[in-house]
């Protein structure tokens, strides 16, 4: 099986920084079948444009743009690749990142896949960092990554704790957050009093309802921005109410305009 060194990965890297024990790729995937290999540093993979699918020792994904997933050091995997333009931005922590945050590289473990709008819209910051010409790129991506592993333990530490509607709600939204939802048929469903859910959603998911609607509208705009011609049709794909709408959640949650993030996908 072959193991991958720090800083490789196959397919056509256009672009590599190298920083704080930091190794960020943004690359062109363009083999159809990659056997089963692993690298020697964690790091996460975020599927900027295209489709593939991969599998690990416990799961398959079939990722599309907007997939974020995490592979621990060491951790064996294999993808497939159909005949479609398909582009990847990794993450790779060596040993010396971890030291310089006094984190162990061991707190997040196994290969899986993220499905949490906040530590999604987290990655494509990180994404926008490495494509902006600002002096204090380094130290933000420090802080974003930061972030997302401090959310990550969290949900480790919390999985065992969660009832049973936490997944249950996280399911609904998910699939259903283009259209219109009350609070009243969501408790309802989840047979849960709609002051508990008031109450205990923002526990969980770190946020309102609304909020998490809202991020989970952005996530899905940033992985079609590409798709469609005019903005108001990506606002109309997501479910928001029209243009001006998405265009103030889009800035609130990623920093930059979808015009100008468009820009920089290219």
């Amino acid at each position: 099986m072959k193991n991958l060194r720090h800083g490789e990965f196959f397919g056509q890297t256009n672009k590599t920084l190298h920083f704080d024990g930091l190794t960020i790729t943004d690359t062109e995937y363009t083999h159809p079948f990659v056997d089963w290999h692993y690298h020697e540093n964690p790091y996460f993979t975020f599927l900027l444009q295209g489709n593939m699918k991969e599998g690990n020792k416990k799961e398959i994904y079939d990722c599309s743009a907007g997939t974020l997933l995490y592979h621990h050091w060491e951790d064996a995997h294999y993808n497939i690749k159909p005949d479609v333009f398909t582009r990847g931005f990794h993450v790779e922590i060596t040993e010396k990142w971890f030291e310089n945050f006094q984190l162990s590289k061991d707190k997040v473990e196994g290969s899986f896949n993220i499905k949490n709008p906040d530590l999604k819209l987290l990655t494509y910051q990180i994404f926008k960092e490495t494509k902006l010409n600002d002096k204090s790129f380094e130290m933000t991506i420090n802080q974003l990554l930061l972030t997302i592993f401090s959310q990550l333990s969290n949900q480790k530490d919390n999985l065992q704790k969660k009832p049973a509607w936490v997944k249950h709600i996280e399911e609904i939204l998910h699939e259903n957050f283009t259209e219109k939802l009350s609070l009243a048929d969501l408790s309802q469903t989840l047979d849960i009093h709609p002051m508990h859910l008031s109450r205990d959603f923002h526990k969980y998911f770190q946020c309102n309802l609304g909020e998490y609607i809202r991020k989970l509208k952005i996530e899905k705009s940033l992985s079609i921005l590409n798709d469609f011609e005019t903005l108001s049709e990506v606002a109309l794909e997501c479910g928001f109410s029209d243009q001006s709408h998405f265009i103030r959640c889009f800035k609130e949650n990623i920093g930059i305009t979808p015009l100008k993030y468009r820009k920089i996908l290219k």
